[in-house]
C-alpha cells in the first residue's frame, strides 16, 4: 500500500501538492516502479533490506540516505526473522518501507494530518521519536512482567505451602514467562540497537542539511536509546537471575523427591528382609514351632520401619 503525505504551497495563486513523506507497507512492484518513476528514488528491496551488515544497513548516495533496521517482529511466513524497516531520507523526501503496522507511523500520520509536522526530516525525526517512546513503552511492560515473575518465585504473595503440589506448575509457567521475557527482550535490543546506529549516521552524514532544530531532537533521541539499553542490561540480568533461582528451585523440588524416595526405600528395607526370612519355611527354624513366633516377627517388622523413620527425623530429613 502506498500512502502520500503531502504539503500544499501557494504558487501563483494556485496549490501544488507537494509529497515530502511516502509510506510504503508492503509494497508491491507496481508501487516501486512508480516511486522509482515519479520521485527517482530507489526503493530498497526486503532482501537488500534484511542484510545485516552495517554497510547493507547504513549508506548515502549523494545527499540521500539509506538506512534501515529490524523492528522487535518476528515474521512466522519468513522463518521467524525479525521484520526489516528501511528509511530513505532526502532533504525534500522521506519514504519509508515497512512490511508490517508499527504503532509509531500510526501516531505520527495523526499528527501529520493535523499539520504538526511538515517537511522529510521532521517527519523522520517523529517516527524516530514515536519508536523510541514505543521501545520505551515496552521495555517499562517487560520490567513490570519480570516483578511479577519474581513476586511469584520468592512468593511474596504466595498462599501456596512449601510442597503444595501447585508449586511444581508454578516453577513451569515462571520458567515460560522468563523464556518469552528474555525472547521479547532480545528482539527489543535488535531494534534498539538499530534504531541508534541509523540516528548516529543520519546525524553525521547529514550534517549539511538537515536543521539545527532536528538534530537536537534527534541528539536528545540518541540520548534516551543509550539509556534504554542500559536498562535493556539491566533486565537481560534480572531475567538470568530469575532463571537461575527458577532452575534452583525446581532442582530443589527434585532433591525432596528424591529425599524422600530414599527414606522409603531404607524404612522399606529392613522388613522386607525379615519377612523374606521367616517366609523361608525351614523344618529347623526354632521360631516356626513358637506359639508367639508371629506376633514375635509382626513387631520386628514393626521396630524396623519405626527406628530409621526415628533417625531420619532426627536429622531432620522427615
Amino acid at each position: 500500500m502506498l500512502t502520500l503525505h503531502t504539503d500544499t504551497t501557494s504558487d501563483g495563486g494556485a496549490r501544488l501538492p507537494k509529497a515530502f513523506w511516502i509510506d510504503l507497507l508492503t509494497p508491491t512492484a507496481d508501487e516501486i516502479a512508480r516511486v522509482a518513476a515519479d520521485y527517482g528514488i530507489a526503493v530498497p528491496s526486503r532482501d537488500s533490506l534484511q542484510e545485516i551488515e552495517t554497510s547493507s544497513r547504513l549508506k548515502a548516495v549523494g545527499q540521500v540516505l539509506y538506512v534501515s533496521m529490524p523492528l522487535a517482529i518476528q515474521d512466522e511466513s519468513a522463518g521467524f526473522a525479525p521484520v526489516p524497516l528501511g528509511f530513505v531520507l532526502s532533504p525534500q523526501l522521506l519514504v519509508t518501507v515497512r512490511y508490517s503496522d508499527v504503532l509509531a507511523f500510526s501516531q505520527v500520520e495523526a499528527r501529520v494530518g493535523q499539520k504538526q509536522d511538515i517537511g522529510s526530516t521532521r517527519a523522520f525525526c517523529a517516527l524516530i521519536e514515536a519508536m523510541v517512546d514505543f521501545s520505551a513503552d515496552k521495555l517499562e511492560k517487560l520490567s513490570g512482567d519480570l516483578a511479577m515473575v519474581s513476586a511469584r518465585v520468592f512468593g511474596r504473595h504466595s498462599s501456596s505451602q512449601e510442597h503444595d503440589k501447585r508449586v511444581a506448575q508454578g516453577l513451569r509457567d515462571c520458567l515460560k514467562a522468563i523464556g518469552i521475557a528474555g525472547d521479547l527482550l532480545s528482539h527489543s535490543r535488535e531494534s534498539v540497537l538499530g534504531l541508534q546506529r541509523i540516528i548516529g549516521f543520519v546525524v553525521k552524514t547529514a550534517t549539511d542539511w538537515i536543521p539545527p532544530e532536528e538534530k537536537t531532537r534527534l541528539s536528545t533521541a540518541q540520548q534516551d536509546l543509550v539509556s534504554l539499553v542500559d536498562f535493556q542490561a539491566h533486565l537481560s540480568g534480572k531475567s538470568q537471575f530469575l532463571l537461575d533461582a527458577i532452575l534452583g528451585f525446581i532442582n530443589t523440588e527434585q532433591n525432596e523427591i528424591f529425599k524422600v524416595l530414599t527414606i522409603v526405600s531404607v524404612v522399606g528395607i529392613p522388613p522386607t528382609l525379615i519377612a523374606s526370612m521367616y517366609g523361608m519355611n525351614f523344618h529347623d527354624m526354632p521360631e516356626l514351632s513358637w506359639r508367639w513366633g508371629y506376633p514375635y516377627a509382626l513387631a520386628l517388622m514393626a521396630l524396623s520401619i519405626f527406628l530409621p523413620i526415628l533417625w531420619f527425623k532426627r536429622r531432620g530429613w522427615w
